[in-house]
């Protein structure tokens, strides 16, 4: 099997996951961060997408990628968050990520919470509407943890 791991990661806790993904598959495999993702028809196999959340949705570069993205390969998404592990939040990302699809059939998905750099926490906590997963953040310290890791090849190994 032909994978490509694409990972967008701003502290760490996706690419964490992405290299988790690549250890988990056998055959040609490459792991890139979304910067370096090929771009146009992906002849693959199998892609898995990894994110975090911003306002609800995937980071801004996946979400480009995303719905440039042109492929018939299966795809799988994983994301980290500081929300609550299955929190609406989380879900309906997960969701609005899907719909961004052109073509390929989303097999699987997989997200956890990822630790909230303090200083991001810190510029979002003096916001005048601080977004509602806030109280959830300190609850993601430590993550994604093996505990994860081992949640999201099990995810990704039921889906394939």
């Amino acid at each position: 099997m032909k994978s490509l791991i694409v990972y967008a990661s701003q502290s760490g806790n996706t690419r964490k996951l992405a290299t988790a993904v690549y250890d988990s598959l056998e055959g040609e495999k490459e792991l890139c961060a979304i910067d370096q993702a090929p771009s146009g028809d992906l002849a693959y196999d199998l892609v898995a997408v990894g994110f975090w959340l911003q306002a609800g949705k995937p980071d801004p570069k996946t979400e480009a990628f995303l719905k440039a993205c042109r492929t018939t390969a299966k795809m799988f998404f994983f994301a980290t968050h500081g929300a609550a592990k299955g929190s609406d939040h989380a879900r309906g990302a997960m969701e609005y990520a899907v719909s961004l699809v052109n073509g390929a059939t989303v097999i699987g998905t997989y997200s956890c919470q990822g630790e909230v750099n303090p200083k991001v926490l810190e510029k979002i906590k003096q916001k005048d509407a601080p977004p509602p997963w806030l109280h959830e953040a300190d609850d993601a310290v430590g993550h994604p943890d093996d505990q994860d890791i081992a949640e999201l090849k099990a995810a990704l190994k039921k889906a394939l």
